[in-house]
């Protein structure tokens, strides 16, 4: 089969793809990330490109105005290179793969960027407690000076590695491999009987995963990653000291396969689907790795165990497991308690006999982040009623205390994320983050991500832009634009009536606007997340006045103004002080496991303890969704610090 080279600029990078293939899976093959959100179907029409030069194939599509036609503007998913061909990614069309390290993120919160409000800061720090646990990591390294065997003391080589361990700790049922055994005599006499050997915890065992000459016990470090939909962090540990080294944070890959996890549930039931999907998460993993151990000059080695939290399709994915009966009733995960395996089974560049453990998820759609959000918080000991929510693609709820747990997930849609509505982007340098409207004159002040120009729209400016447009009377309760406005910056756009908050050549680079569909995707979303709560609460009895503490997790809850997302009816009206925001609770829990077997065996706990509640089969869940697709809410009763909010046009 004939092959041809493409070449994506602004980037420089070349790859080499057979004859027939579409841009944006050579995209991916080149490291070149291009906005997708439809998995390459070409519905959302965010993957643009510019040909420079060369022969392709294209199918037509109503994603491209006439001017970008005559631009040599193509989609990136249903154009396939014919001869070899160079590209440009337009800047609308990047998702720049930022990998933030501590020490950046640092810098970014003295600049304002990326900082919590300083109240959030101390609700996370008092929620998240760590060190609650025994320090025993999923790997330990032990040095052994073992004594020299006599006639006396003819135990062999492997009995006398054994009974030395037993010397230090206690431990019921020990194991080794055949590889470590076959060169265990030689190793043994060349140190002088002097060895280190690396014990890993795996599934109810204790194994020899690793035995080292000399004492290289000072040297031992894991990786906590959180495996997102939208990006995976990764955290880089001292075993030994507990002590953070460094963070990064990138896009997951999959996106260029679908922002959802339906998509890419979809997407794994194609050809090679579930290899491609599976490659690219385990590149992101792989490429933090990379990074760590050079900033921090590890060696490779060293690096003797991986934990990972994540939701239930992307540990399938990771993994390798075929996730097609997720999406399918009852709908039944293949596991959600997997058993601790080698990294390099699943393609993790550590040591090659490094351990990698997953932590135990609930369902098909709660997974393992909520498990070690729900340890990091501390749900599971607390007398108080507490509900626990992470806002992203998929709505993660848990409502319980000590004594019990329930939780549900509701299928928002990835509009938080920046996808779906015609200016939106993931939370990047560039993103519009907060937005103000002042009601004399409409004007717009907006305050981007990072020292450069507004690109595009993140999760919190959408609320941010909604909220203030709710007060200033822009748009009404059900989202229409009210037309009778003399503004400049309402006008009509190719999908009906839009608000402009950036005009072209003013701050940005294009214009940047937010429509009538936009609005009520939003709405939609944030629906679908207020029902859930509402009718977990419901079918247990209670009220929102009845939860004593609210915890909102991950990056988004973090960067959430609480008063807007209030006013909008995403959050619910309640005494403001009952609301925490947590964090990244899902890194914290993880990193605490990792650290901890006494903290990997409560997560299990808390796993099997947790009660799924399946939305989907839940007849009053409609109900109360269509209440909810107003701002804030149909029952105004509901929201009573909001009955200002004007009334539907």
């Amino acid at each position: 089969m004939d092959k041809f080279t493409v070449t994506f600029q602004p980037y420089g990078k070349k790859v080499e793809i057979p004859k027939g293939e579409d841009i944006l899976s050579a995209a991916v093959s080149a490291g070149v990330y291009i906005n997708s959100s439809c998995g390459g179907d070409g519905v959302c029409g965010r993957c643009k490109i510019i040909l420079k030069y060369g022969e392709v194939r294209t199918q037509p599509t109503g994603r491209l105005s006439k001017e970008e036609r005559l631009k040599g503007y193509y989609l990136a998913c249903i154009t396939s290179i014919q001869s070899d061909v160079e590209v440009e990614v337009p800047p609308e069309s990047r998702l720049e793969p930022e990998s933030v390290s501590e020490r950046e993120m640092k810098l970014l919160r003295l600049k304002g960027i990326y900082e919590p409000q300083a109240e959030e800061v101390e609700h996370a720090k008092s929620v998240i407690e760590e060190g609650i646990f025994s320090h025993s990591p999923l790997a330990t390294k032990l040095y052994l000076d073992l004594p020299v065997p006599t006639l006396k003391d003819n135990i062999s080589d492997l009995e006398r590695l054994y009974r030395e361990i037993s010397r230090t700790r206690e431990i019921p049922v020990m194991q080794t491999g055949l590889a470590n055994i076959k060169r265990l005599g030689n190793l043994l006499r060349e140190s002088n009987w002097k060895v280190t050997v690396l014990l890993g915890k795996r599934n109810g065992t204790v194994e020899i995963v690793l035995i080292e000459p000399g004492d290289t016990s000072f040297r031992n470090y894991g990786i906590v990653f959180d495996i997102g939909t939208t990006t995976v962090s990764g955290e880089l540990v001292n075993l030994n000291t507990k002590e953070i080294l460094g963070t990064k944070v990138t896009y997951n890959k999959q996106v260029a396969f679908g922002s959802d996890v339906i998509s890419r549930i979809i997407y794994a039931s194609e050809k090679d689907g579930l290899e491609k999907l599976h490659h690219a998460v385990v590149d992101n993993m792989n490429g933090i790795i990379e990074s760590l151990i050079l900033e921090h000059n590890i060696n490779r080695n060293d690096l003797t165990a991986v934990m990972c939290a994540g939701n239930t399709t992307m540990i399938h994915l990771l993994l390798r497991v075929d996730p097609a009966h997720i999406r399918r009733e009852p709908y039944v995960p293949t596991a959600n308690f997997v058993p601790v395996i080698r990294a390099s089974e699943a393609g993790i560049k550590i040591n090659p006999r490094g351990l990698l453990a997953c932590i135990p998820g609930v369902s098909s759609y709660v997974g393992g982040d909520m498990t070690a959000g729900v340890l990091a918080s501390g749900i599971y000991r607390t007398d108080k009623l507490t509900m626990l929510i992470d806002i992203g693609t998929n709505g993660e709820i848990v409502l319980g205390n000590k004594e019990w747990m329930v939780c549900c997930s509701a299928s928002a849609g990835p509009a938080f994320e920046g996808s779906g509505v015609t200016c939106g982007m993931r939370a990047s340098k560039g993103a519009i983050q907060r937005v103000e409207i002042f009601e004399q004159d409409y004007d717009v002040k907006v305050v981007p991500i990072g020292s450069i120009p507004p690109r595009g729209i993140c999760g919190s400016g959408y609320i941010d832009c909604i909220a203030e447009m709710l007060s200033n009377r822009i748009i009404d309760r059900n989202g229409r634009i009210n037309i009778n406005i003399k503004s400049g910056r309402i006008r009509e756009g190719k999908d009906g009536l839009e608000f402009v908050l950036v005009f072209k050549g003013d701050e940005g680079t294009q214009d940047i606007v937010i429509t009538e569909p936009d609005i009520d995707n939003i709405k939609r979303s944030k629906g679908a997340i207020f029902a859930a709560t509402s009718i977990l609460l419901r079918r247990l009895g209670l009220t929102f006045d009845d939860v004593e503490q609210f915890y909102v997790a991950g990056g988004f809850g973090t960067y959430l103004d609480m008063e807007k997302a209030i006013t909008i009816g995403l959050l619910p009206d309640i005494p403001r002080d009952k609301f925490q925001f947590i964090g990244n609770s899902s890194l914290a829990g993880a990193r605490e496991i990792l650290l901890s077997y006494e903290a990997k065996r409560q997560a299990e706990e808390i796993a099997k303890k947790m009660t799924y509640f399946e939305l989907s089969v839940e007849p009053a869940y409609m109900d109360e969704y269509i209440s909810a697709l107003f701002f804030p809410h149909t029952d105004m009763q509901r929201f009573p610090s909001r009955t200002g909010v004007p009334p539907v046009i």
